[in-house]
């Protein structure tokens, strides 16, 4: 059943206040890759638009704050902590992180994606000036607990159907 269409096929927002509040978390990642040199500047501190790994794991942040104003039919929830990490998983690729924690009604999944999403976005930004190679990919859910559907781990999908 698609819940978020009512009985005349129409999208709307999904009444979620019969449901309880319990802890919901949510992992995502996403990576963004570049030249070597551009991670290098990157790391140092090097670039035009200056600290770019602190302006990257603020703007996830904040972006997993106003998700629900960036995706339509998305619930404003309350977010408990929100931890972003932006690594350098190689010589040319930046891999970015969020950890979401919501007591709610609701999942927090997509706010972990916008947050990994808008950091990765906020990474090409900062570095575009030295590198148009910039490419954002692989952008998952990795990891949730919480509400009726239950847990999910990337990677146990295939053994749960056992």
């Amino acid at each position: 059943m698609l819940t978020h269409l009512n009985t005349r096929g129409e999208a709307h927002m999904v009444d979620v206040s019969d449901k309880a509040v319990t802890r919901r978390t949510a992992v995502a990642s996403g990576v963004v890759s570049m030249q070597a040199e551009t991670m290098l500047l990157l790391e140092s501190n090097g670039l035009p638009k200056g600290d770019a790994l602190a302006t990257i794991r603020l703007a996830g942040i904040m972006a997993a704050k106003r998700t629900s104003e960036l995706i339509p039919l998305c619930h404003p929830l309350n977010i408990r902590q929100v931890d972003v990490s932006a690594v350098r998983v190689s010589d040319t690729e930046l891999q970015i992180t969020a950890e979401v924690v919501a007591l709610d009604t609701t999942g927090v999944e997509m706010e972990a994606l916008t947050a990994v999403t808008v950091a990765a976005l906020t990474a090409v930004d900062m570095c575009k000036a030295v590198d148009k190679t910039l490419c954002i990919r692989d952008v998952r859910l990795l990891k949730k607990t919480g509400g009726k559907s239950g847990d999910f781990c990337r990677g146990e999908e295939n053994a749960r159907q056992d």
